[in-house]
């Protein structure tokens, strides 16, 4: 099996460049379906990060004809029994900011003592021949704390927030080079590079 060129499902310009650095060394072009002039706008009504990511994968592959991967990212806290879990991104409402959903994070775990602010974020890699056939699922995660108040100016989404304590920093302080290596991306992105190599390899 020869893989050429894999369309990455996102609009999120973040997500985009977070996941082509970390794939940079597959030996397989990665292109944004943003660089295209026409792409699907794809309605994320799953229940599951997984049906997301799969729901992604699949109508981007069939509008391009084309290998697609996609991805779905949640961060689930315990105080509030895994909120804002699959709804992460609207989590303060349709086209809210980033700094929205963090406000509202940290006024729902307002008073809420630092041992019991647990969270975690989780992602769920898919990807899907040009047919809609899904041929792989990866995971990867990443246990944290949510911090008192935002700290750091790098990353995106809820890194300001999000604690990271064997380093004592958020991920918004880490930098690139460190979330790259440890985070919930990377380590389901890692395990589906794993997988592609053995698809081929068996095809």
């Amino acid at each position: 099996m020869k893989i050429d060129e894999i369309i990455l499902a996102t609009g999120n310009k973040h997500k985009v460049f977070e996941i082509t650095d970390i794939l940079k060394d597959l030996g397989i072009a990665v292109k944004p379906m943003i660089e295209f002039t026409k792409y699907p706008e794809v309605v994320e009504d799953g229940n599951t990060l997984e049906e997301n990511a799969v729901k992604k994968a699949v109508e981007v592959a069939k509008f391009f004809n084309k290998w697609a991967l996609a991805d779905d990212t949640g961060l689930e806290v315990a105080y509030l029994n895994g909120a804002p879990g699959v709804y992460s991104s609207r989590y303060a409402g349709e086209d809210c900011s980033y700094d929205d959903n963090n406000q509202k994070l940290l006024k729902a775990l307002s008073g809420v003592p630092a041992e019991e602010r647990k969270a975690k974020f989780r992602c769920v890699i898919a990807l899907s021949d040009p047919h809609g056939n899904i041929h792989i699922l990866s995971n990867g995660e990443i246990n944290g704390l949510i911090s008192m108040d935002l700290s750091g100016s790098k990353g995106f989404g809820y890194d300001p927030i999000f604690f990271v304590k064997e380093y004592n920093k958020t991920f918004a302080e880490l930098g690139n080079g460190i979330k790259n290596e440890i985070s919930h991306r990377a380590m389901a992105l890692k395990e589906f590079k794993n997988k592609l190599k053995l698809m081929i390899l068996n095809n």
